[in-house]
């Protein structure tokens, strides 16, 4: 049916399938949503000292 070889290389590839499967799980559930959120909560802080640097540039 299979010759070593071939048997080899099936496995090699049923591992590569296997490692990408779980890397695309770990990288949707925990990377992009942390990277999202953190790009979020700084853009906010961004916001939030402007418009306190306009504030004070106003009293001045």
């Amino acid at each position: 049916m299979f010759e070593f070889d071939q048997y080899l290389g099936f496995l090699a590839f049923l591992t590569i399938l296997t490692i990408g499967f779980w890397l695309m799980i770990f990288l949707i559930t925990f990377v992009i949503p942390y990277w999202v959120g953190g790009a979020f909560i700084e853009r906010m802080k961004e916001i939030k000292a402007e418009k306190k640097a306009k504030r004070e540039a106003e009293s001045l």
